[in-house]
């Protein structure tokens, strides 16, 4: 559904250019949905809007839902629907009338575009707020209201940018509903950009993780995070953590062991039959644990070991800059 090859775009200034997004390629298979997952500057909405026509890439180009970016961005917008960070919506106008002018936009009979609202207010829980003027949303109601405007048409592929930034977490939970039902019962494929790693681990088949706007990672969250091989297991002992922990450094899986009083850290590869073997080995050194605690890795984990840096660090200059 979408097939990027080498899009890059380059900012001109009076040092030369700023190289937002060098070289991205990648593909999205329809009724999939992929996160963008970077930090803010990384060149996600750069991406994001260079595949929705909204900026000419420098270099490189892009297929999306079967048409040529370059040569016919006409019906790229005729098959995609946008939902930029901001929204678009008239602080005036009632929730009903902008759905409706939005299908007018695309050319919808009157009735048509009537019909789609109506079904979409239903859809996205707006029913009961028809009639109020947009500025009297809720960030979730307007935020809701975002991508119902962007499913007017029907289009092949969403895109949303940053979709639940600034929602409580209630709202963005149900945001995230609303996305997989669009998904599931329409078949729509969906692009989104996020800096939230709960929204990309919760929402998506597959993250594209772009850094210096470049692609640095690809594949399911899953599997990220399965690619960093360890987990961290915590151990509360009554006593003896010393004892244990020279012990347990004997065993294959363990890869680092920290003792702090009488808490054991242990970094040791996956490994679902690991907790009962460790038992076993505290057993045998008589050393009694009062409590275990396994974490897998996380995304940010993921995002941590191929950049060097947590995703809310502030992100770096790009090129040029």
């Amino acid at each position: 559904m979408i097939e990027a090859k080498d899009l890059s775009k380059t900012y001109r200034n009076k040092k030369g250019g700023v190289e937002a997004v060098s070289g991205v390629s990648f593909h999205v298979a329809p009724g999939e949905i992929v996160g963008f997952l970077g930090q803010n500057g990384a060149g996600k909405t750069t991406t994001l809007r260079m595949l929705t026509t909204l900026l000419q890439p420098t270099s490189g180009n892009a297929r999306v839902a079967g048409c040529d970016l370059r040569a016919d961005p006409q019906g790229v917008r005729r098959k995609i629907g946008y939902v930029a960070q901001s929204g678009g919506t008239s602080p005036a106008a009632s929730v009903r009338s902008e759905m409706i002018l939005q299908g007018r936009l695309y050319q919808m009979s009157q009735a048509d575009a009537v019909r789609r609202a109506d079904q979409l207010l239903e859809e996205f829980d707006l029913t009961g707020l028809a009639e109020r003027p947009t500025i009297t949303l809720s960030g979730g109601q307007r935020r809701r209201l975002d991508i119902a405007l962007g499913l007017v048409h029907e289009p092949e592929v969403l895109f949303l940018d940053e979709p639940s930034a600034a929602l409580d977490p209630q709202s963005r939970s149900m945001l995230w509903d609303h996305v997989r039902e669009v998904r599931e019962k329409h078949g729509t494929t969906v692009f989104l950009s996020t800096h939230y790693l709960d929204e990309a681990d919760a929402l998506c088949d597959r993250v594209l993780i772009i850094d210096r706007g470049r692609i640095v990672a690809e594949d399911s969250p899953t599997s990220l995070k399965q690619q960093l091989g360890h987990d961290i297991v915590t151990m509360e002992l009554v006593s003896g953590a010393d004892r244990a922990g020279v012990a347990l450094a004997e065993h294959p899986a363990v890869r680092d062991v920290q003792v702090d009083g009488e808490t054991l850290r242990l970094t040791v590869e996956h490994n679902d039959r690991m907790l009962l073997e460790f038992l076993r080995t505290l057993d045998s050194a008589d050393v009694e644990p009062t409590s275990i605690q396994v974490v897998r890795p996380t995304l940010d984990d993921v995002f941590l070991s191929l950049t060097g840096r947590p995703l809310d660090a502030a992100a770096p200059q790009p090129l040029g800059a």
